[in-house]
C-alpha cells in the first residue's frame, strides 16, 4: 500500500508520461462502470437492485464502482482523514454475506480507493463482522468484529446512491487541526494552525507532519461489539468498540474502550427522529506514555453528543444532523489549552423529485469552534467553515447514476479562504 505525499503545499505536477498514465487508469475505470451496468443478455435485461443474490438465500453479494472527478482542491477543503479529496476519488467496493444458520449471518465489505492525482491507493476491510439473532421473535441482534457505527446517520449512508450529492458533511469529513498522536505546546502554536488541518505538525509527540481528525469519522468502522433491539417506532443500539468517534478504528488508545449509542424514534410514517452520544479516549498510549500521564484525571477524551431528523414524503427527502464534540487535552505549556476544546458541526439537506430517474438536490453545512485565549488575543482554536452544495443526479439505467454538483466553500483565516469546486460522479451498483 503506497500514501500520497501530502508534504507540501501543493503537489508538484507529475511528468507527461505520469499524467497520460493516470489517465488512461482514470478513464479505463469510468469505462469499466460502463460496462458493469451495460446488458450483457436476457438476463441483464432486468437489473436487480444492490445486493443480487447468488447461490441461494444464504448467500448474497453486492457491488459499487464510482469515479468522482473535480479540479483540484488548493484549499483542502474535502480533503478526508483517509488523505483524499472524496471529489477526486476512484471506489471499487464489495460486500458479501453468508448465512450458514438462520440465527447467524457473516457479513464482509471491502473497499479499494485510488485518489485521482495523489499518487496512492488503499485496500480497507471496510466490515467484517457476524450478526447474530438470538431469537427469531425477538427484534435484537448482536454484532461482533468490524462493526458500521452506531453513532450519527449520515455514516451509514455516507457512500452510494443514498448520498444524493457528492462531497460529505462537514463534520464527517473536514478535518480539524487535532491530531491524536502529537500535541501544540501551547494556546499560541494552536492558534498559529488554524485552517491547516490537511498537513499540521506539533512538536509534542509524532513531530511528523500528516493530517488531523474530523469530529466524526465516517469512513472508518470500529472494532467491537453492538447490541441492537427494537424495530419500527422505536430502536436503539448501544456498542463497545475501540478508538473515539474522530478516530474510530485506532487501537493504541489506552485500556479504555469507547462507548456509544444512538435512539431512533418513528412517530408517523415518513418521519425519524434519532439522538446519539459517544465517549472515548482520544490521545495515543504512546503520547500519554511520553507525557508522564494515563489520562484518569480527564484531559485524554473525547465526548460526542448528536442529533438527527428525516422526513420523507411525496417528491421530498429532507434531513437534518448536527454533531457537537468536545475534546480534553492534557495542558503543556502556557499559554494553556486549560479549557475543553469544543466544535459543533450542522448540516441540513434536501432533495425533490423532479421526475422518475431525475432529482435536485441541495446541502447547507456550517463547522463552529470553541474559542481559546492565546498570548494577544481570543479567537475560535480551529478556522470556522460554511459550506453550500447543490446539484442533482440522474437514473442513466436502474442501477446507474451520474450526478453532477457545484460546492462553495469558505473558511474564516487567510489560509485559502475560499474554494468553488464543481464535481461529476458516475456510480454504478450491482
Amino acid at each position: 500500500m503506497t500514501r500520497p505525499d501530502r508534504r507540501s503545499h501543493r503537489t508538484p505536477a507529475p511528468p507527461t508520461g505520469v499524467r497520460y498514465a493516470r489517465l488512461r487508469r482514470i478513464s479505463g475505470c469510468a469505462w469499466l462502470l460502463v460496462a458493469l451496468a451495460l446488458p450483457t443478455g436476457a438476463a441483464a435485461q432486468e437489473p436487480a437492485a444492490r445486493p443480487a443474490a447468488s447461490a441461494g438465500p444464504r448467500f448474497s453479494f453486492g457491488g459499487e464502482a464510482a469515479v468522482s472527478m473535480s479540479p483540484e482542491d488548493h484549499g483542502y477543503f474535502n480533503y478526508s482523514a483517509d488523505a483524499y479529496s472524496v471529489l477526486r476519488l476512484v471506489r471499487l467496493d464489495g460486500s458479501a454475506q453468508y448465512r450458514p444458520a438462520a440465527w447467524l449471518s457473516l457479513i464482509a465489505d471491502v473497499r479499494l480507493e485510488v485518489g485521482i492525482g495523489e499518487g496512492g491507493w488503499e485496500v480497507t476491510p471496510y466490515a467484517l463482522f457476524a450478526r447474530i439473532r438470538p431469537w427469531s421473535g425477538a427484534p435484537l441482534d448482536i454484532q461482533a468484529g468490524i462493526i458500521p457505527p452506531v453513532f450519527g446517520a449520515f455514516s451509514r449512508r455516507s457512500y452510494g446512491a443514498d448520498n444524493p450529492l457528492i462531497g460529505l458533511p462537514l463534520g464527517y469529513q473536514y478535518v480539524t487541526t487535532l491530531r491524536p498522536d502529537a500535541l501544540p505546546a501551547s494556546a499560541d502554536e494552536l492558534l498559529r494552525k488554524r485552517g491547516r488541518g490537511w498537513l499540521v505538525r506539533y512538536p509534542i509527540g509524532n513531530e511528523t507532519p500528516d493530517h488531523g481528525v474530523p469530529l466524526s469519522n465516517g469512513l472508518r468502522y470500529p472494532i467491537g461489539v453492538e447490541l441492537h433491539a427494537g424495530s419500527g417506532r422505536v430502536e436503539a443500539g448501544v456498542a463497545v468498540t475501540t478508538g473515539n468517534l474522530s478516530n474510530p478504528d485506532a487501537r493504541n488508545v489506552g485500556n479504555r474502550p469507547q462507548v456509544s449509542g444512538r435512539v431512533a424514534v418513528r412517530p408517523v410514517p415518513g418521519l425519524v427522529f434519532g439522538a446519539s452520544a459517544s465517549h472515548g479516549t482520544f490521545l495515543t498510549k504512546a503520547l500519554t506514555d511520553s507525557l508522564g500521564t494515563t489520562g484518569a484525571e480527564g484531559t485524554n477524551d473525547q465526548t460526542g453528543v448528536g442529533f438527527d431528523a428525516e422526513y420523507s414524503g411525496g417528491h421530498w427527502i429532507v434531513r437534518a444532523e448536527g454533531i457537537f464534540s468536545r475534546w480534553r487535552l492534557s495542558p503543556t505549556a502556557p499559554p494553556y489549552i486549560g479549557d475543553p476544546l469544543g466544535a459543533f458541526a450542522i448540516d441540513v439537506e434536501a432533495r425533490y423529485k423532479i421526475m422518475p430517474g431525475l432529482y435536485a438536490a441541495v446541502r447547507l453545512d456550517h463547522l463552529g469552534f470553541t474559542e481559546i485565549c492565546g498570548s494577544a488575543e481570543c479567537l475560535p482554536w480551529d478556522a470556522p467553515v460554511r459550506r453550500v452544495e447543490a446539484g442533482g443526479g440522474y437514473s442513466i439505467r436502474r442501477n446507474m447514476i451520474v450526478k453532477a454538483v457545484y460546492q462553495y466553500n469558505r473558511r474564516d483565516g487567510t489560509f485559502h479562504p475560499t474554494q468553488s469546486l464543481a464535481s461529476v460522479q458516475l456510480m454504478v451498483w450491482f
